[in-house]
C-alpha cells in the first residue's frame, strides 16, 4: 500500500483541493444555462476533493508534511502549499461540509423552482461562488506563507460576500454591507502586518519566519504578534470583535449561513493555530488570550441565553464555542493545542447540522421565533430527532464528542494548574451548561410544546415567511404546516448529523492523530525540515 501510494506522488495532490474547485467555478459558469450540468459538476469536484483530502490525511500520518513549491523560484522565495496533519485534517473536514451543504442547497433550489413565485438562491451564481468560496478555504489551510494565507483569505471572503447577499433582500445587503466593513477591515490590518514582518525579516515564508523571528528584538516581535493576531481575531469572532457576526449570519439562505458557521471563523482560527505554534511558541500574550477565551465563551453564551431566535441563538452560540477553541491555543501546551484541534473538527460538523436543521425548521414553520414556534416534534419526528443529537453533541453530553472535546481541554486546563487557566476551567464548565440550557430552551419550546400551548399569530402561517432568513415573521406551525420538508435537503442534514455522530465513534484514534499534530506543531521540526532546504535554515 505504501509503494503505490508512494507511487502516485502523493505531493503533486497537494494543489488539487484548490485546482478542483476553481476549475469547478469555471465549468459551472460555462454551464449556466444547464442547471443539472451544473448540480453533476459541483458535486462531483467536492467529492473529488473529499477524496484527495482523505488521502492526504493518510499520507501526513504516515509520511510527514507533503510539500509543493509552484513556479521555477528558487527556494524559499516561490509560493508553497504544505500539507501536515493539521492542515490535512481542516481540509477533509471542510470538504465534507462543503459538500453536504452543496447538496442541501442543491435540494433546496429544487424545492424553490416548484413552488410559484419563490426563487432565493440564483444557481446561476451560486455553484460558481460556491465553489470559489471552497477553493479559498482550502488555499487557507495549505498556504506555506503569509501572503498566500491572505489570498485564500480573500478568495473565500469575496465570494461569502456574493453569497451572503444573494437575492438582494434588504435586511441581506445590510447585513452584508456589516459584514464586508468588518472583513475589509481585518484584512487590510492582515496585509499591513504582512509588510511589517516582510520588513522586519525579509520574507513571509511560514517555515524561514519560524527561524527568523527569533532573532528580532522581543518589541518587534510582539508588535508583529499583535497585529496578526488582531487580523485573525476579527475574523474568528473572537471578544470583543464579535459582534459583526449575529447580526450578519441569520440573514443569509440556510446554506450559505450553514456553511459561514462551520467553517469560516474557523480559518481564523486556525491562521491562530498556525502562527501561534509556528512564529511564536514562547509568546507573552498567553494571559491575554486566556482572557479573550474566557470573554468569548462567557459573554458569547450569555447572548445566546437572552435570544428569543434560533438563528441568534446558534450565532451567538457559535461565538461562544469559538472560546474553547482560543483556551486550548492560549495554554500552549501539546495537550491544549490537541484539544483545541479536535474542538475546531467536532464543532465545524456539529454548527453546520444546527444551522441546516434551522434551514428546515424555516421551511417547516416559516419561522424560526421562539415565540411563534410549537408543536415541531410531532409535524417532523424526524427532524426533532436530528436537533436532538446536535443540541446534546453541541452541548457536550456524554458519551458525544462534544462532551471528549471539552474533557480533552478541561484536562489541559487542570495540567496547567495557573489561577488563570482554573478560571478557564469554571468558564467552559459554566458555559456548557449555559450551551445546554439555551438548546434545552429551544427544544421545549419550538419541539415540545403542544400547539395548543404556543403563542398564536394574527396571521396564518401556510405561505408566509419562509424566505425572509430572519428570526422574525408572522408565521406560526399550526395544523397545516408551511412546506414539506423535501427528502435531499433531510437526507444532507442526517448525513451532516451523522458525520458528527461519527467523530464520536472514531474519537480514539482521532484524538490521537490530533495529539500527533499537536506534537508536531510544538516541536516545529518536522514543518520546518520539510518545507526548507537545509542550507536555508542554517
Amino acid at each position: 500500500m505504501t509503494d503505490l501510494m508512494t507511487g502516485l506522488r502523493v505531493p503533486d495532490l497537494v494543489p488539487l483541493p484548490v485546482l478542483l474547485p476553481l476549475l469547478g467555478a469555471a465549468l459551472t459558469l460555462a454551464f449556466r444555462r444547464s442547471p443539472r450540468l451544473q448540480r453533476g459538476v459541483s458535486i462531483a469536484v467536492l467529492a473529488a476533493v473529499v477524496a484527495v483530502a482523505g488521502v492526504l490525511v493518510w499520507q501526513t500520518d504516515v509520511g510527514g508534511p507533503q510539500v509543493l513549491w509552484l513556479g521555477a523560484w528558487q527556494e524559499p522565495l516561490g509560493i508553497s502549499l504544505v500539507a501536515d496533519r493539521l492542515s490535512a485534517l481542516m481540509l477533509l473536514v471542510s470538504s465534507i461540509v462543503t459538500l453536504l451543504v452543496l447538496v442541501f442547497a442543491i435540494g433546496q433550489g429544487r424545492a424553490e423552482s416548484e413552488e410559484e413565485g419563490e426563487s432565493e438562491t440564483p444557481l446561476t451564481i451560486f455553484h460558481p461562488t460556491y465553489l470559489v468560496l471552497a477553493a479559498g478555504v482550502s488555499n487557507a489551510f495549505l498556504a506555506g506563507d503569509l501572503f498566500n494565507l491572505f489570498v485564500g483569505f480573500e478568495i473565500l471572503l469575496f465570494s461569502s460576500y456574493v453569497l451572503l447577499t444573494v437575492g438582494g433582500a434588504a435586511a441581506r445587503i445590510h447585513a452584508g454591507t456589516t459584514y464586508v466593513v468588518v472583513s475589509l477591515l481585518s484584512s487590510a490590518l492582515f496585509l499591513v502586518g504582512i509588510a511589517a514582518v516582510y520588513a522586519a525579516t525579509g520574507t513571509v515564508n511560514l517555515a524561514q519566519l519560524s527561524v527568523r523571528i527569533g532573532h528580532l528584538s522581543p518589541a518587534v516581535a510582539l508588535v508583529l504578534q499583535l497585529c496578526l493576531l488582531t487580523a485573525f481575531a476579527i475574523k474568528a469572532a473572537i471578544f470583543p470583535m464579535s459582534a459583526w457576526l449575529p447580526d450578519s449570519y441569520p440573514t443569509a439562505p440556510a446554506p450559505v449561513t450553514a456553511v459561514f458557521a462551520g467553517l469560516l471563523t474557523k480559518v481564523g482560527v486556525y491562521a491562530i493555530i498556525r502562527v501561534q505554534t509556528l512564529l511564536f511558541p514562547d509568546s507573552p500574550l498567553q494571559g491575554l488570550l486566556m482572557w479573550a477565551a474566557l470573554l468569548t465563551m462567557v459573554v458569547g453564551i450569555l447572548g445566546a441565553v437572552s435570544q428569543s431566535g434560533l438563528k441568534r441563538i446558534l450565532s451567538f452560540t457559535l461565538v461562544s464555542h469559538i472560546g474553547y477553541m482560543v483556551f486550548g491555543i492560549a495554554l500552549a501546551t501539546p495537550a491544549g493545542t490537541a484539544g483545541a484541534i479536535f474542538y475546531v473538527a467536532h464543532h465545524i460538523t456539529i454548527q453546520t447540522a444546527l444551522f441546516l436543521i434551522t434551514g428546515l425548521v424555516e421551511r417547516l414553520a416559516g419561522t424560526t421565533s421562539l415565540d411563534r414556534l410549537g408543536g415541531l416534534a410531532v409535524a417532523s419526528p424526524v427532524l426533532a430527532t436530528l436537533f436532538f443529537v446536535s443540541a446534546m453533541n453541541l452541548s457536550g453530553i456524554p458519551p458525544l464528542s462534544g462532551f471528549l472535546a471539552k474533557v480533552g481541554l478541561l484536562d489541559a486546563g487542570i495540567a496547567v494548574g495557573t489561577p488563570l487557566a482554573w478560571l478557564l476551567v469554571v468558564g467552559g464548565i459554566v458555559t456548557s451548561l449555559l450551551t445546554l440550557y439555551a438548546l434545552a430552551k429551544v427544544w421545549s419550546q419550538a419541539f415540545w410544546r403542544t400547539l395548543a400551548d404556543a403563542p398564536r399569530s394574527p396571521t396564518p402561517a401556510a405561505g408566509g415567511g419562509g424566505g425572509g432568513g430572519g428570526d422574525g415573521g408572522v408565521a406560526v406551525l399550526v395544523e397545516a404546516p408551511a412546506r414539506t420538508l423535501p427528502r435531499t435537503m433531510l437526507a444532507a442534514t442526517a448525513a451532516m448529523t451523522a458525520v458528527g455522530l461519527l467523530i464520536t465513534v472514531v474519537a480514539g484514534p482521532l484524538y490521537a492523530f490530533t495529539q500527533r499534530a499537536a506534537a508536531d506543531l510544538t516541536s516545529r521540526a518536522p514543518y520546518v525540515t520539510s518545507v526548507l532546504p537545509e542550507e536555508v535554515r542554517r
